[in-house]
């Protein structure tokens, strides 16, 4: 075999940019194995439901639905954006490994490596999800047609993908151990802000007017539609950009990634 066969600079790219199946299940299955991911992503959101959906409030009417709803979605929606970006963060962890520098020595697109990443979490995020919505269903005090609730799970699965996304990107910025330090409160803010925790009308003109560009709110609006039946242009615009930017700032970081960290 030439030189230049096997230069990996001159290789020909695979199709898809190296992205398959294979790939991809041995990803799940690395995550999977990772028992404190996955109690993690069953304990923590149902927690959180349990503390913000108790108050005597859930059954007043929001939507096509009730308070115990609107704070079912937004929990579902937070467990799964943190579990996604947990699971996206663990390149920082390949980094500090040296994984990511003998990737750089194979054909595999960063787009592609990306994406898998990206999958992978969202199999996480599903877990956490199905436990929320599982939890609101046996509690009784959750009002939703069953079409609604099935689609606000489907809306909250597709926007957690922003936070795979921004999980890869702060992996490849920060060494491994200090990932989750900066996603955890990090995440934490950006829902307080986005208006998971407290409703935005509840804050002042102020506050709204920086809520409205952070990444949260236009996909906690987009999670809730089918639930309250309003969802903002400016929502939408805001959940697209936020994502492009950071599977951009991923798929650069991970090209600029050549040394062990």
């Amino acid at each position: 075999m030439s030189t230049l066969e096997t230069d990996p600079a001159t290789r020909r790219v695979p199709p898809l940019g190296g992205f398959n199946r294979t790939l991809l299940g041995i990803e799940l299955m690395r995550v999977l194995r990772n028992r404190r991911t996955v109690i993690f992503a069953l304990a923590f959101p149902v927690a959180m439901f349990f503390v913000f959906g108790s108050g005597d409030q859930g059954e007043q009417k929001v939507g096509v639905g009730n308070v115990a709803a609107y704070i079912m979605v937004s929990m579902a929606l937070y467990g799964g954006a943190l579990i996604a970006a947990a699971t996206g963060a663990g390149v920082a962890t390949e980094r500090a490994q040296g994984w990511s520098r003998q990737l750089r020595t194979t054909p595999l697109h960063p787009v592609a490596y990306v994406l898998v990443k990206a999958l992978v979490a969202l199999s996480a995020g599903v877990v956490a999800i199905v436990a929320v919505n599982v939890v609101g269903a046996a509690k009784g005090t959750v009002d939703l047609p069953l079409g609604a609730w099935i689609a606000c799970g489907l809306t909250t699965l597709v926007c957690i993908l922003s936070f795979a996304a921004l999980g890869v990107f702060v992996g490849y910025l920060v060494p491994g151990e200090n990932a989750m330090q900066i996603l955890g409160p990090g995440l934490a803010l950006l829902s307080f802000l986005g208006g998971l925790f407290i409703p935005l009308d509840q804050y002042s003109a102020v506050i709204r007017d920086i809520a409205y560009w952070t990444p949260m709110y236009g996909v906690a609006e987009v999670a809730r539609a089918p639930l309250t039946h309003e969802l903002p242009w400016f929502a939408i615009v805001n959940a697209l950009a936020w994502l492009g930017l950071f599977v951009a700032g991923a798929a650069w970081r991970m090209s600029a990634d050549t040394a062990r960290v």
